[in-house]
């Protein structure tokens, strides 16, 4: 039996009009399923619409093209009841969790406004002990029901923000780097709460980070971007022990090993120059200008989107034999060799 899918991408694409004939591509035609139950880890350098792809997922940005289908039906065609339900359903997780909470707001009245909204319950004193049981939930108590968010740490704010998503009991939750602003010492509490909730609860994730390290943990599945696009897809351990794209392979030697010995051994991937303007993206492949393993036809031809091997999907011209050589691509890629211990 086949895993049911949640949640459906199909080629969205996000273009914000800066005027003067000027368009800035967030997302580019960006393609993934999250099943039920799993944590789908979306990642890539800043900038590359990550985080836009999560907002507009959730159609707090409209979409310019593509669709979403979560639970088989289309995100974006929906009466005003039925989105209004579909919140219920698909929440999010921000990733300032000092912004994104309401400073004039208690503890109380932030997690039990979406409660409120939806009417969930009859009486405030149902919807208190609603909130004094998410707060337990996320390891807080109720004697931080009647504070302010200024009187938390950073990672306290974050549990109020993981508790203001689980109010309304939704199915699928968008965490938008919701560690990156957290000390380290704490994002490992953060992530460790987020995976005992899903298996309490049986939570999916779209789990959007930039540390490579903290999503191979957390993620059954993961997706690399790229300045608007989707650049390979397949499972954490098969991205980490196999990675196939030349930017996958230079984000994951980048990540230090608690080990000298293997540390000093292990080839550096070094990425040159600034990754591209999304307002004007290159031709072609959309990595070439920073590609070790650039070849003539990346220039001419976007590379296509290819199950090269089982579940495992990757946009580049080296796996492609139609397009290059596969003794040709075979001595790029030895170009490159890397090793990921």
């Amino acid at each position: 039996m086949s895993p049911h899918k949640t949640l459906e991408v199909k080629n969205l694409k996000k273009h914000f009009s800066l005027g003067k004939g000027k368009t800035l591509k967030a997302v580019d035609g960006v393609s993934f399923d999250i099943y039920k139950g799993e944590t789908f880890g979306l990642v890539g350098e800043s900038g590359c619409g990550k985080s836009t792809t999560g907002r507009t997922i959730m159609n707090l940005y409209n979409k310019t093209d593509g669709e979403v289908i979560y639970e088989g039906q289309s995100v974006h065609h929906l009466s005003e009841k039925e989105q209004f339900l579909l919140k219920r359903r698909m929440q999010m997780i921000f990733q300032d969790p000092y912004a994104s909470l309401n400073p004039r707001s208690t503890v109380a009245e932030i997690i039990s406004e979406p409660m409120e909204i939806h009417n969930l319950f009859s009486s405030n004193k149902e919807r208190m002990a609603r909130v004094y049981e998410l707060l337990e939930e996320v390891g807080l108590n109720r004697d931080h029901a009647n504070r302010y968010p200024h009187e938390f740490s950073g990672g306290q704010r974050q549990r109020i923000g993981i508790a203001r998503a689980l109010a309304l009991d939704p199915d699928i939750i968008i965490a938008d780097e919701p560690i990156s602003a957290l000390d380290v010492s704490v994002q490992a509490q953060v992530v460790n709460l987020l995976e005992r909730l899903q298996d309490e609860k049986g939570l999916t994730y779209l789990f959007i980070a930039h540390d490579l390290s903290m999503v191979q943990h957390i993620s059954d599945r993961i997706g690399v971007m790229y300045l608007g696009h989707m650049v390979e897809l397949t499972s954490s351990e098969q991205l980490y022990d196999k990675p196939l794209h030349p930017y996958t392979k230079a984000l994951l030697s980048a990540i230090p090993i608690p080990d000298p010995d293997i540390e000093d051994q292990r080839e550096q991937v070094i990425i040159e120059g600034e990754i591209p303007s999304p307002i004007d993206p290159p031709s072609g492949c959309v990595f070439r200008t920073r590609c070790p393993m650039a070849m003539d036809v990346c220039a001419k031809k976007a590379p296509v989107w290819q199950e090269v091997e089982k579940e495992h999907y990757v946009a580049c011209h080296l796996y492609n034999d139609e397009i290059v050589d596969p003794e040709e691509a075979k001595n790029q890629q030895h170009k490159m060799k890397v090793t990921i211990q």
